[in-house]
């Protein structure tokens, strides 16, 4: 099988247990290819959890699940040393944080320094504990969830922090269609004793080989052009309207015009394209972009959020 019908057929496993979830499946998938991690923002019940699990059965990765709490410690994310007396010796215990695939379930209601030691585990790619640093997998996707909905006694991730995350993706509540179909799933699914187990893996070399071949495909110069223009436009927003100029408090850094490029690259992979298109930004240009765009009082007093900003600079900036 070739690398995208292997891909096309996760994406089917994965939407067959994850229904009317297109767009959180395709960010997960773009989120694996681009090498970075997704931030999911949805009410309790959206299948978040779900949606990376399934991903984790059918890869040859290892998953675990951490809930975040007032209570969590540091060393509950990234291990500890532990004493072993009949060596007379510590040995290091490694945490979650180890594994291929981490769901942060909950991230806004651990601590700052838990939040901070995820993130920076994130940006690194390593741990330190004492003065030795510890490597973590070449495979390494954090996807973690925030509940809108009751913030007393949670931690409002910084902005600054935020942008070590490669998307914010929002996810919403199914149709009626969709969730009578959900109804039916559930009914099946409880008729059987386990969950089917997948046919084949992917194993690390195939994602690793797909993640080359993302950064293979073609970028016009117009459309790095493009890439550019849009963050500058975020730091430069009087050139583009007086409302905006009044909306945005600070830009995108260059983390966000990287990641703007490598999710449009697999954005375009998806579509078993060899180049990329200005359509491929703006498909993803607010998943990457919403949380790294401060936003002002003046937009909050105007009711305009993120989201909106996001869509008039795509009116507004020119395909070059």
């Amino acid at each position: 099988m070739t690398h995208h019908a292997v891909i096309n057929a996760l994406r089917e496993a994965v939407e067959a247990r994850i229904l009317g979830q297109t767009h959180l499946v395709e960010r997960i998938l773009i989120a694996l290819l681009a090498d970075g991690h997704l931030l999911v923002e949805g009410a309790p019940g959206l299948a978040k959890t779900t949606a990376i699990k399934t991903l984790s059965d059918h890869l040859e990765a290892d998953f675990h699940r951490l809930q975040f709490t007032p209570d969590l410690l540091p060393s509950d994310l990234v291990g500890t040393e532990i004493f072993r007396p009949e060596q007379g010796a510590f040995e290091f215990r490694h945490g979650p944080i180890f594994h291929n695939l981490l769901l942060a379930d909950e991230i806004n209601r651990a601590p700052a320094k838990v939040q901070s030691a995820l993130l920076e585990a994130m940006a690194e790619r390593q741990v330190t504990v004492g003065q030795t640093t510890y490597a973590l997998p070449d495979l390494f996707l954090v996807m973690a969830t925030q509940n809108p909905i009751e913030q007393e006694g949670t931690y409002r991730l910084p902005e600054a922090q935020l942008d070590r995350f490669l998307m914010y993706v929002k996810v919403g509540y199914p149709d009626a269609g969709t969730e009578r179909a959900i109804l039916r799933l559930s009914r099946a699914t409880d008729r059987k004793t386990a969950p089917p187990t997948p046919a084949t893996r992917i194993d690390q070399a195939s994602v690793m080989a797909m993640r080359a071949a993302c950064l293979d495909l073609h970028l016009d110069d117009a459309v790095e052009t493009y890439i550019v223009q849009l963050i500058q436009a975020t730091r430069t927003p009087a050139h583009y309207g007086e409302d905006l100029a009044r909306w945005i408090e600070f830009g995108v850094s260059p983390r966000g015009t990287l990641g703007l490029e490598r999710c449009a690259r697999a954005h375009a992979w998806l579509r078993d394209r060899d180049y990329v298109s200005p359509d491929d930004v703006q498909a993803i240009a607010a998943d990457v972009l919403r949380h790294r765009i401060l936003l002002s009082f003046e937009a909050e007093a105007d009711g305009v959020d993120s989201d909106a900003v996001v869509n008039h600079l795509l009116e507004r900036v020119p395909v070059a």
